[in-house]
């Protein structure tokens, strides 16, 4: 048995301090993340309206790939946890090395099923006069998969054991390495769209070496993932599925549903609607960093409490975070509502781009409602992922996103004529009310833990 480090103390200790320690080095790494992805946006944006576009027709596909990773990472994350609280060091490590496994395993499947069918499925999208970009930059993004699978599930683990500093450092050098590379390889290397590829590209993988430094080369981690350590055993395989799953699966609804949303934008505006709420999202997805960062904290947290029986905790943590959520997001939200013009004249900085400065404040000015929608539902679906409920959170996904933001947007551009800012609208609808539902459920959940919580147990072996 190793000897419990400072994170495990933490993690298993208060809630509160738990989840702020894990969530604050956690948004710093989505942070950076997010500027990388903005960097992407705005470096390909001086390419015109078609390139960014492309762009945006694969991001789905991106989230896709980025969701197998963090979706195997998820799993791994929350049975770790679930082992660590309940005290069982073996299993933890062992549940590692079963999620690595997993990621060779299905990074490969899905690298050749993609690379075939990339044409098909970018016809089946829409991509039309943007298919080349789209093809010059997703064959490079998804022939490296194993980078990023095997890059979210190795973050993970250093998550699983409260060693965020490490997570954090691995996720700032491939947002730093591709914000430097991404003009030089577009520009400089004269690269195009595929210069924004090969720097993502590149930028993962010098952080999975890194991470694989400390695993294997450094060895200083609390848990032990010496290959000795692994017993196959297919229950765990399932264990780890069964938030994998839904969690990867979650990131194809939200895939799925940029696809519609961009297939209803495409009807009512044309294509360059579409690299405006490309544009827009990424100002969006890049407020919710904080609530991300807490989410993602959450999950360690709630494994951790579930794994010990500690009814307190689990409720304490799951309240906690979606208060410190809303805070977060009326602050977030009311800066990107006043300041929608100025961010949008970051898109606009050459003439092939000029004209898309005043609809993307339009849109940014709307959607910042998106992120006061989002708190209550997004920290219920990961109390539901700490705990090994992943098909719960997965429903709740697919109510909230494929279900409610498609239908609203639907009723709200094209049956109550508001057009493109009837489908905004309706996103922001639509997630509100799904993420109500999952806040009462995950409220009832947690109250009738205490009943079952001595009849489930964590298996010794």
């Amino acid at each position: 048995m190793a000897k419990k480090s400072k994170n495990i103390e933490m993690i298993t200790g208060d809630p509160k301090k738990a989840i702020i320690k894990l969530a604050l080095p956690m948004m710093l790494s989505m942070l950076l993340i997010m500027l990388y992805n903005i960097a992407d946006s705005i470096w390909v944006a001086g390419l015109g309206a078609d390139a960014l576009a492309a762009v945006g027709f694969i991001t789905p596909l991106f989230m896709v790939l980025v969701g197998l990773g963090n979706g195997i990472g998820a799993g791994a994350n929350s049975l770790i946890a679930r082992y660590i609280g309940a005290g069982n060091y073996k299993q933890a490590n062992n549940a590692a090395l079963h999620g690595i496994l997993l990621s060779v395993i299905i990074s490969a499947i899905f690298t050749i099923i993609i690379e075939v069918f990339m044409v098909q499925i970018l016809q089946f999208m829409g991509a039309g006069e943007t298919i080349q970009y789209a093809m010059d930059y997703s064959y490079i993004i998804f022939g490296f998969l194993f980078i990023f699978v095997y890059s979210g599930v190795a973050s993970a683990i250093f998550r699983s054991e409260g060693d965020m500093r490490r997570a954090t450092i691995a996720i700032a050098v491939t947002a730093i390495m591709n914000i430097i590379l991404d003009p030089i390889f577009i520009y400089v290397l004269d690269f195009g769209i595929s210069g924004a590829a090969w720097a993502t590209v590149l930028s993962a993988s010098l952080s999975c070496l890194v991470m694989s430094y400390w695993i294997w080369g450094k060895k200083d981690l609390y848990l032990d993932l010496s290959l000795s350590n692994f017993d196959y055993q297919t229950k765990m395989i399932i264990d780890t599925l069964q938030v994998a799953i839904p969690s990867t699966l979650e990131n194809l609804v939200f895939s799925i549903l940029a696809i519609i949303i961009n297939s209803m934008l495409v009807i009512a505006a044309g294509t360059t609607a579409v690299a405006v709420y490309t544009a827009s999202m990424r100002i969006v997805q890049l407020s919710m960093i904080p609530l991300i960062g807490l989410g993602t904290a959450l999950l360690t947290v709630a494994g951790v409490a579930y794994g010990a029986r500690n009814y307190i905790n689990l409720k304490t943590a799951h309240s906690y975070s979606i208060k410190v959520g809303f805070a977060i997001s009326i602050a977030l939200g009311a800066v990107m509502f006043l300041l929608s013009s100025q961010i949008a004249a970051v898109f606009s900085y050459t003439e092939a781009s000029a004209a898309l400065s005043p609809q993307i404040a339009h849109a940014i000015s709307i959607l910042s409602l998106f992120v006061l929608a989002v708190p209550h539902g997004m920290m219920s679906s990961m109390v539901f992922q700490g705990v090994g409920r992943g098909v719960y959170s997965l429903i709740i996904t697919l109510l909230r996103s494929l279900i409610l933001e498609s239908v609203f947007a639907y009723l709200f551009c094209f049956i109550f004529g508001w057009g493109l800012t009837g489908i905004y609208a309706g996103v922001v609808f639509g997630c509100l009310v799904g993420g109500t539902f999952g806040y009462i459920w995950a409220k009832i959940f947690i109250s009738r833990f205490k009943k079952f919580a001595k009849k489930e147990t964590i298996p010794e072996n």
